[in-house]
């Protein structure tokens, strides 16, 4: 760990993300922002989780509009429920950050580049959360290069470590967020990309 790298551990840092999370979310449009990214990471997710029904499904085939609409939906009611809690957090958590880097960039006049922690977050979250399934695929690819493919199926949770990373990512971006809008300084991600 380098000396810069700041992490949440004290009580008055998770306050500290509570209190900058409940600040910027009081102004309508970020609300607004933060549920819109949400809605489309949560939708993300599902239907990456079931490619082959959505292009042969939703997308193709003939079935009425209804129909259609009717297994949408219950795409979104067919996770297990530890595994639908899990998704339900990083699509939350992946619009709050989606709203504090926007509030970030426009109040305090940041470029992208300094926020750009949280792009990989949020891309962090969209892989490992959305498509566990992909995200064991791109491991796998990784560790058979090095040799070490059967890896992959020591996995306890069946993917959903990618999920449980991209939680973790998501709560540093939102925390280091946080903290580089305390007082007006503009600080942003502590890690060199």
């Amino acid at each position: 760990m380098s000396p810069g790298l700041r992490l949440p551990t004290r009580a008055r840092d998770w306050r500290l993300m509570g209190r900058t999370t409940r600040l910027v979310l009081s102004g309508p449009a970020y609300t607004l922002l933060a549920v819109v990214a949400a809605a489309l990471a949560l939708t993300v997710f599902v239907l990456s989780q079931n490619l082959p029904l959505v292009g042969d499904v939703l997308v193709g085939g003939s079935l009425p509009v209804r129909t259609r609409w009717t297994v949408f939906v219950g795409l979104f009611l067919s996770f297990e429920p530890a595994t639908t809690l899990l998704l339900l957090l990083v699509a939350a958590l992946t619009g709050v950050d989606v709203a504090l880097v926007a509030y970030h960039l426009r109040e305090h006049r940041v470029s992208a580049s300094e926020g750009g922690g949280s792009l990989v977050a949020v891309v962090l979250g969209t892989l490992g959360a959305g498509c566990a399934a992909c995200g064991s695929v791109l491991l796998a690819g990784v560790f058979a290069a090095v040799g070490a493919g059967g890896l992959l199926t020591l996995l306890p949770l069946e993917g959903l470590e990618f999920a449980l990373l991209a939680l973790v990512a998501l709560i540093l971006s939102v925390y280091w967020l946080a903290d580089g809008m305390r007082g007006g300084e503009i600080r942003g991600c502590p890690v060199d990309l």
